[in-house]
């Protein structure tokens, strides 16, 4: 009888190892905003191929593409960052699992309008609680801000009510892609 109950026993650990183990996915669905020539598409690229391309068009309206890392897969929406389609963003943040707000680190004088998009789009209601991962990109120029100065410059302090955080990148010379990807994972969700 106890061996039995072993074997059953058993047969339950061996159907949650294959639950857990093997069909254990994890999805999330993010937005990547921020002003136009930012470098969203670049991102999207650097995370889909881990390359580069001096080629790019800017986004109309927007572009979704999935990326599968090991167990995660990735839906982006790739949002146009021309002021005409700044009022798609809300929609497309809301119930993602996180916002992703390139910012053009070298171009000292997008800053300030970026910040009023970010703040701005943060104050809506259907956006709480949604972490915000800030992502200074061309670090690879030297005009490009410090972190530090970005956080300053973008008011990042002054946000409250959701996890934010801030990574220096450059998407032409892979600098940081993989700790955003990291940062990535942790933040994806189980899927159902």
């Amino acid at each position: 009888m106890d061996e039995i109950m072993l074997m059953i026993g058993s047969g339950k650990i061996i159907c949650f190892w294959l639950d857990v183990c093997l069909f254990f996915k994890q999805e999330m669905e993010l937005s990547l905003i921020g002003l136009q020539n930012a470098g969203k598409t670049s991102l999207v690229n650097a995370i889909a191929t881990g390359g580069y391309s001096e080629d790019l068009i800017p986004t109309v309206g927007f572009n979704m593409r999935k990326v599968t890392k090991g167990n995660v897969t990735i839906k982006l929406w790739d949002l146009g960052g021309q002021r005409r389609f700044r009022t798609m963003w809300e929609r497309y943040c809301r119930g993602v699992s996180a916002i992703v707000y390139v910012v053009d680190a070298a171009d000292r004088d997008g800053i300030p309008i970026s910040r009023s998009e970010l703040l701005d789009l943060l104050m809506k209601p259907s956006l709480n609680g949604i972490p915000l991962l800030i992502l200074g990109n061309k670090i690879d120029k030297s005009e490009a801000l410090s972190k530090q100065a970005l956080v300053d410059q973008m008011g990042l302090d002054s946000i409250s009510g959701r996890e934010v955080c801030c990574y220096m990148i450059s998407c032409k010379d892979s600098i940081n892609i993989d700790v955003v990807i990291d940062w990535l994972i942790k933040h994806s969700k189980t899927a159902k």
